[in-house]
């Protein structure tokens, strides 16, 4: 299998981290916290600014900061509250969903598109949906070298990823298969013309009898889930990797060490969740990732860039024969659900991310269908948008999975399972390392606790306030007994 999960576990004490570590403790090598860049570089002037502006340019870091994000995000820069800014932002779902819902409410018609151009949201290289057009896939690929994008800002901050070495030679065929994919899965929106992909003497109208094709011209194809830390911000500095999380607050409490020692609560990095298609075969080689990503877009893409380490990663489940080909019909599906999504709602901000689901809701809903659970946190998508009856089967999906906007607190089955390591002894991220563990023995022995909800604590603090008026009463009933007494005894 060509597909090499970039992950690095080191075993080493590194001088990188901001907080040491006990000498068994992994980290990641060659790293720094993003506190650590900022303590170095906020004392120049103007670079703080700048590299805050560029967090809030709206492109895959920035795209799902909020206002009341960034704000918060800015704060904990100038206040210089580097242990803060390193648990970013450290809030429950439940308040994230809030910060976003009046984010697309408040921006929704200022960032809305002046067009409905499916171009924005799915990429399909030559192809159009005016006209019909065949690709041969027995022809080499004209797609070209990885050209990877990278932005110095500076003061030896730069931002973007390399080529992985062992993804990046695939990519123009990688670029072309997922340009196929694509216009493949579009062949059912209203007004498109037939495309058709042909291998091999077969032809192929939809993402899962490419599949068919693939497999029987003798190619190797694999399906995946895979799971990382998601990165947002791609930064580097003076040529080390910068780790830079998004935190929420899962509501667990990590079990404390004594029992006079106060729980804390298990801070999680935000997972990213995709699935990869690895073909390996006398024709093609290639690795596609899906996901509905920051930038707006739910598509098939190439999968060449090299991850940063500490990211890790894992493969939760790998689809072969029928399972695979079955993944990449229901991926085709969400495909074209999410085309119609886009151009029904030109109004919301962040090209519907978040509000339409974050890249874990698809997943969770495709892995629901083939295990009979899911794993994965958070899923946030509203479900009033899912009703065009032309997806049913994709609105169905997401209707049956979790939501995380009920109030309800997420299972702690989907918290772990969304970690990208099943060894959490492996996780290179300072303290989290510890708390995982922890948590999830408790977890395991039936004795996790988790955090108080609001109205368990409206509930709590009623039976505060009656115990102390139950208790003033019981003292004046006693009082005036006592002096009941002392007036019959004189």
């Amino acid at each position: 299998m060509r597909r090499v999960l970039r992950t690095v576990a080191m075993m080493s004490v590194s001088s990188v981290l901001m907080m040491a570590q006990p000498a068994s403790a992994p980290v990641s090598p060659n790293t720094v916290a993003l506190s650590q860049m900022m303590r170095e570089l906020s004392a120049q002037p103007g670079f703080t600014e700048k590299l805050l502006s560029v967090i809030n340019g709206g492109q895959k870091a920035g795209a799902m900061l909020t206002p009341k994000l960034f704000d918060l995000l800015r704060t904990l820069i100038l206040g210089k509250e580097w242990q803060k800014l390193d648990r970013f932002p450290g809030w429950t779902i439940g308040r994230v969903n809030s910060t976003v819902d009046l984010g697309t409410k408040v921006f929704g018609e200022k960032l809305k598109p002046e067009t409905r151009s499916l171009s924005q949201w799915v990429t399909l290289g030559p192809y159009t949906l005016e006209s019909a057009q065949t690709e041969d896939l027995d022809k080499p690929s004209d797609r070209g070298e990885l050209k990877a994008e990278i932005t110095d800002l500076g003061s030896g901050v730069v931002r973007g990823d390399e080529g992985d070495p062992a993804l990046a030679p695939l990519h123009a065929e990688s670029q072309r298969l997922a340009e196929v994919l694509n216009r493949l899965s579009l062949n059912t929106l209203e007004g498109a013309q037939n495309f058709t992909a042909k291998l091999d003497g077969r032809d192929a109208a939809t993402p899962e009898t490419l599949i068919d094709a693939l497999v029987a011209s003798g190619h190797r194809v694999t399906v995946a889930d895979a799971r990382y830390f998601a990165n947002f911000g791609h930064f580097h500095y003076k040529g080390q990797d910068v780790r830079m999380p998004f935190y929420l607050d899962s509501q667990i409490l990590v079990p404390a060490d004594h029992w006079w020692q106060r729980k804390h609560a298990l801070l999680v990095p935000v997972s990213h969740a995709e699935y990869e298609l690895i073909v390996d075969g006398p024709r093609i080689h290639a690795d596609v990732t899906f996901y509905f990503g920051i930038d707006g877009r739910a598509e098939f893409r190439t999968n060449d860039l090299k991850n940063q380490p500490w990211v890790m990663g894992r493969h939760a489940h790998e689809y072969t024969g029928a399972q695979a080909r079955e993944v990449m019909r229901l991926l085709g599906g969400f495909t074209v659900a999410y085309a119609r999504l886009h151009l029904a709602n030109p109004q919301l901000p962040f090209g519907g991310y978040y509000t339409l689901g974050v890249c874990q809701d698809a997943v969770s809903a495709i892995e629901l269908k083939m295990t009979g659970k899911t794993t994965l946190f958070p899923n946030s998508a509203q479900m009033e948008f899912f009703r065009d009856p032309q997806d049913s089967e994709v609105n169905a999906l997401m209707a049956a999975i979790p939501k995380d906007r009920d109030g309800v607190m997420p299972a702690p089955e989907r918290i772990f399972g969304s970690l990208p390591t099943t060894d959490f002894q492996a996780i290179t991220v300072p303290d989290l390392r510890e708390d995982v563990q922890k948590s999830y023995a408790a977890y395991q022995s039936g004795d996790l606790t988790r955090a108080a909800g609001v109205w368990q604590l409206v509930l709590e603090g009623i039976a505060f306030v009656a115990a102390i008026v139950l208790s003033w009463f019981g003292w004046r009933h006693f009082k005036s007994l006592q002096r009941t007494e002392d007036n019959e005894s004189s």
